[in-house]
Protein backbone atom coordinates (compact mmCIF):
# COMPACT_ATOMS: atom_id res chain seq x y z
CA UNK A 1 0.00 0.00 0.00
CA UNK A 2 1.50 3.63 -0.89
CA UNK A 3 2.35 5.57 1.49
CA UNK A 4 1.76 8.63 0.16
CA UNK A 5 -0.49 11.72 1.63
CA UNK A 6 -2.75 13.82 0.02
CA UNK A 7 -4.75 16.76 1.71
CA UNK A 8 -8.43 17.61 -0.12
CA UNK A 9 -9.54 20.56 1.21
CA UNK A 10 -10.39 19.64 5.14
CA UNK A 11 -10.19 16.15 4.10
CA UNK A 12 -7.26 13.66 4.09
CA UNK A 13 -6.63 10.95 2.36
CA UNK A 14 -3.76 7.93 2.12
CA UNK A 15 -2.57 5.25 0.00
CA UNK A 16 -5.09 4.08 -3.03
CA UNK A 17 -7.61 7.04 -1.38
CA UNK A 18 -5.49 9.92 -2.70
CA UNK A 19 -6.03 10.94 -6.10
CA UNK A 20 -4.25 11.40 -9.13
CA UNK A 21 -5.57 14.75 -10.29
CA UNK A 22 -6.39 18.05 -8.22
CA UNK A 23 -9.84 19.96 -7.81
CA UNK A 24 -8.05 23.01 -9.69
CA UNK A 25 -7.25 20.58 -12.30
CA UNK A 26 -10.36 19.23 -13.27
CA UNK A 27 -11.95 22.34 -12.96
CA UNK A 28 -10.24 24.03 -15.39
CA UNK A 29 -9.03 20.67 -18.13
CA UNK A 30 -11.35 20.42 -21.20
CA UNK A 31 -11.26 17.81 -22.83
CA UNK A 32 -13.71 18.74 -25.46
CA UNK A 33 -16.76 16.57 -23.87
CA UNK A 34 -20.08 18.06 -22.23
CA UNK A 35 -19.61 16.28 -18.90
CA UNK A 36 -18.71 19.66 -17.50
CA UNK A 37 -21.99 20.21 -17.59
CA UNK A 38 -23.16 18.03 -15.05
CA UNK A 39 -20.72 18.83 -12.28
CA UNK A 40 -19.68 22.12 -13.19
CA UNK A 41 -22.78 23.76 -11.34
CA UNK A 42 -22.53 21.54 -8.65
CA UNK A 43 -18.53 22.71 -7.89
CA UNK A 44 -19.93 26.15 -8.10
CA UNK A 45 -21.57 24.71 -4.49
CA UNK A 46 -18.11 23.59 -3.57
CA UNK A 47 -16.36 26.95 -4.23
CA UNK A 48 -18.93 28.78 -1.89
CA UNK A 49 -18.24 26.32 0.77
CA UNK A 50 -14.64 27.56 0.45
CA UNK A 51 -15.32 30.96 0.72
CA UNK A 52 -18.07 30.94 3.31
CA UNK A 53 -15.38 28.47 5.30
CA UNK A 54 -12.20 31.02 4.92
CA UNK A 55 -14.54 34.07 5.45
CA UNK A 56 -15.78 32.33 9.10
CA UNK A 57 -12.15 31.25 10.27
CA UNK A 58 -10.80 34.43 9.82
CA UNK A 59 -13.55 37.11 10.55
CA UNK A 60 -12.25 37.53 14.01
CA UNK A 61 -8.37 37.63 12.66
CA UNK A 62 -7.57 41.27 13.45
CA UNK A 63 -4.39 42.47 11.83
CA UNK A 64 -2.28 40.25 10.02
CA UNK A 65 0.21 40.44 7.31
CA UNK A 66 0.47 37.82 4.67
CA UNK A 67 4.25 36.38 3.83
CA UNK A 68 5.48 34.75 1.19
CA UNK A 69 8.23 32.84 0.08
CA UNK A 70 10.08 29.57 -1.75
CA UNK A 71 8.62 25.97 0.42
CA UNK A 72 11.97 24.83 -1.22
CA UNK A 73 14.24 26.06 1.77
CA UNK A 74 15.98 24.41 3.68
CA UNK A 75 15.93 25.21 7.61
CA UNK A 76 19.70 25.79 7.57
CA UNK A 77 19.57 28.23 4.89
CA UNK A 78 19.50 31.76 5.66
CA UNK A 79 16.21 32.88 4.58
CA UNK A 80 14.81 30.22 6.70
CA UNK A 81 15.91 32.26 9.44
CA UNK A 82 15.03 35.65 7.76
CA UNK A 83 11.14 34.13 7.73
CA UNK A 84 11.18 33.53 11.22
CA UNK A 85 12.91 36.63 12.07
CA UNK A 86 10.00 39.04 9.95
CA UNK A 87 7.19 36.97 11.52
CA UNK A 88 9.14 37.87 15.21
CA UNK A 89 8.92 41.52 14.87
CA UNK A 90 5.25 41.14 12.58
CA UNK A 91 4.45 39.51 16.21
CA UNK A 92 5.95 42.24 18.13
CA UNK A 93 3.97 45.08 15.93
CA UNK A 94 0.71 43.76 16.34
CA UNK A 95 0.11 41.55 13.80
CA UNK A 96 -0.70 37.73 13.07
CA UNK A 97 1.24 36.21 10.17
CA UNK A 98 -0.09 34.09 7.35
CA UNK A 99 1.20 32.13 4.55
CA UNK A 100 0.62 29.45 2.21
CA UNK A 101 0.91 26.61 5.12
CA UNK A 102 3.32 24.43 3.87
CA UNK A 103 7.33 24.29 4.10
CA UNK A 104 10.42 25.90 3.40
CA UNK A 105 9.72 29.80 4.09
CA UNK A 106 6.43 29.37 4.76
CA UNK A 107 7.20 27.16 7.78
CA UNK A 108 10.27 29.55 8.75
CA UNK A 109 7.27 32.42 9.28
CA UNK A 110 5.24 30.25 10.94
CA UNK A 111 6.95 28.94 13.44
CA UNK A 112 8.54 32.36 14.39
CA UNK A 113 5.04 33.38 14.98
CA UNK A 114 4.39 30.75 17.07
CA UNK A 115 7.53 31.01 19.13
CA UNK A 116 6.75 34.63 18.90
CA UNK A 117 3.69 33.71 21.12
CA UNK A 118 1.42 35.15 18.42
CA UNK A 119 -1.04 34.25 15.72
CA UNK A 120 0.29 31.65 13.37
CA UNK A 121 -2.08 31.47 10.21
CA UNK A 122 -1.82 28.76 7.13
CA UNK A 123 -3.83 28.70 3.90
CA UNK A 124 -3.01 25.31 2.80
CA UNK A 125 -3.11 24.26 -1.12
CA UNK A 126 -4.52 20.81 -2.54
CA UNK A 127 -0.87 20.18 -4.26
CA UNK A 128 0.01 16.28 -5.42
CA UNK A 129 3.47 16.99 -3.68
CA UNK A 130 2.66 18.68 -0.68
CA UNK A 131 1.45 17.06 2.69
CA UNK A 132 -0.79 19.59 4.38
CA UNK A 133 -0.09 22.12 7.17
CA UNK A 134 3.18 22.16 9.02
CA UNK A 135 3.12 21.48 12.49
CA UNK A 136 3.75 25.78 13.67
CA UNK A 137 0.31 26.56 11.67
CA UNK A 138 -2.07 27.46 14.69
CA UNK A 139 -5.05 28.35 12.84
CA UNK A 140 -5.32 26.22 9.61
CA UNK A 141 -7.55 26.02 6.16
CA UNK A 142 -6.93 23.56 3.37
CA UNK A 143 -8.31 24.63 0.23
CA UNK A 144 -9.49 23.29 -3.02
CA UNK A 145 -8.98 26.45 -5.30
CA UNK A 146 -6.15 28.95 -6.21
CA UNK A 147 -8.44 31.45 -6.59
CA UNK A 148 -10.54 30.84 -3.24
CA UNK A 149 -7.12 30.86 -1.14
CA UNK A 150 -6.08 33.60 -3.27
CA UNK A 151 -9.30 35.87 -1.84
CA UNK A 152 -7.76 35.17 1.99
CA UNK A 153 -4.22 36.01 1.63
CA UNK A 154 -5.23 39.61 0.74
CA UNK A 155 -8.58 40.28 2.01
CA UNK A 156 -7.48 39.34 5.61
CA UNK A 157 -4.05 40.92 5.39
CA UNK A 158 -2.63 45.02 5.84
CA UNK A 159 0.31 44.14 3.25
CA UNK A 160 2.02 41.34 2.03
CA UNK A 161 6.09 40.30 2.96
CA UNK A 162 7.98 38.63 0.07
CA UNK A 163 11.26 36.68 0.16
CA UNK A 164 12.80 34.72 -2.33
CA UNK A 165 10.41 32.33 -4.05
CA UNK A 166 9.90 30.38 -7.53
CA UNK A 167 6.57 30.45 -9.62
CA UNK A 168 4.09 30.09 -6.61
CA UNK A 169 5.54 33.51 -5.00
CA UNK A 170 5.73 35.48 -8.00
CA UNK A 171 2.01 34.56 -9.10
CA UNK A 172 0.82 35.99 -5.53
CA UNK A 173 2.99 39.04 -5.95
CA UNK A 174 2.25 40.04 -9.19
CA UNK A 175 -1.41 39.29 -8.53
CA UNK A 176 -1.10 41.36 -5.48
CA UNK A 177 1.14 44.43 -7.49
CA UNK A 178 -1.74 44.05 -9.73
CA UNK A 179 -4.78 44.84 -7.39
CA UNK A 180 -2.91 47.40 -6.35
CA UNK A 181 -2.08 48.87 -9.24
CA UNK A 182 -5.80 49.17 -10.41
CA UNK A 183 -6.99 50.45 -7.46
CA UNK A 184 -9.00 47.48 -6.17
CA UNK A 185 -7.24 47.15 -3.13
CA UNK A 186 -5.56 50.55 -1.86
CA UNK A 187 -3.14 51.39 1.32
CA UNK A 188 -1.53 47.99 0.90
CA UNK A 189 2.60 48.17 0.88
CA UNK A 190 4.20 45.51 -0.94
CA UNK A 191 7.85 44.74 0.57
CA UNK A 192 10.21 42.33 -0.96
CA UNK A 193 12.63 41.55 1.74
CA UNK A 194 16.46 40.27 -0.51
CA UNK A 195 18.13 42.99 -2.70
CA UNK A 196 20.20 40.35 -4.24
CA UNK A 197 17.58 38.11 -4.80
CA UNK A 198 14.84 41.04 -6.18
CA UNK A 199 16.88 43.50 -7.79
CA UNK A 200 17.39 42.12 -10.81
CA UNK A 201 13.71 41.82 -11.28
CA UNK A 202 13.60 45.86 -10.78
CA UNK A 203 16.07 46.36 -12.99
CA UNK A 204 13.86 44.45 -15.16
CA UNK A 205 11.10 46.02 -14.78
CA UNK A 206 12.52 49.60 -15.30
CA UNK A 207 14.75 48.89 -18.28
CA UNK A 208 12.70 46.95 -20.45
CA UNK A 209 8.68 46.81 -19.23
CA UNK A 210 9.05 50.39 -18.04
CA UNK A 211 11.24 51.54 -21.23
CA UNK A 212 8.90 50.07 -23.30
CA UNK A 213 5.97 51.96 -22.28
CA UNK A 214 3.74 48.87 -20.94
CA UNK A 215 4.14 50.10 -17.01
CA UNK A 216 4.71 53.83 -15.06
CA UNK A 217 7.13 55.18 -13.27
CA UNK A 218 4.41 54.50 -9.95
CA UNK A 219 3.95 51.06 -10.93
CA UNK A 220 7.41 50.29 -10.21
CA UNK A 221 7.29 52.30 -7.09
CA UNK A 222 4.47 50.39 -5.44
CA UNK A 223 7.40 47.93 -4.46
CA UNK A 224 9.66 48.13 -1.31
CA UNK A 225 12.85 46.61 -1.20
CA UNK A 226 14.96 45.67 2.39
CA UNK A 227 16.98 43.24 3.61
CA UNK A 228 16.63 44.23 6.73
CA UNK A 229 13.31 43.05 8.91
CA UNK A 230 12.36 45.84 10.94
CA UNK A 231 12.48 48.01 8.23
CA UNK A 232 10.34 45.45 6.24
CA UNK A 233 7.38 45.82 9.48
CA UNK A 234 8.04 49.37 9.63
CA UNK A 235 6.66 49.64 5.87
CA UNK A 236 3.74 48.05 7.17
CA UNK A 237 3.04 49.83 10.07
CA UNK A 238 3.89 53.19 8.67
CA UNK A 239 1.37 52.68 5.97
CA UNK A 240 -1.48 51.48 8.18
CA UNK A 241 -0.55 54.69 10.24
CA UNK A 242 -1.93 56.41 7.45
CA UNK A 243 -5.29 54.84 7.11
CA UNK A 244 -8.12 57.79 8.00
CA UNK A 245 -8.68 55.35 11.14
CA UNK A 246 -6.51 53.56 13.21
CA UNK A 247 -7.39 50.00 14.11
CA UNK A 248 -8.20 49.66 17.75
CA UNK A 249 -5.50 48.93 20.28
Amino acid sequence: MSDKTYQLGPVTLRGERAPDSTADQRLLDNDGQADWLHTDPWRVLRIQSEFVEGFGALADLGPAVSVFGSARVQPDDPTYALAGEVAKHLVEAGYAVITGGGPGTMEAANKGAFEAGGTSVGLGIELPFEDGLNRYVGLGINFRYFFARKTMFVKYAQGFIVLPGGFGTLDELFEAVTLVQTRKVTNFPIVLMGCDYWSGLLDWLRDTALASGTIATRDVDLFHLTDDPEQAVRIITEAEEQLPAKRPE
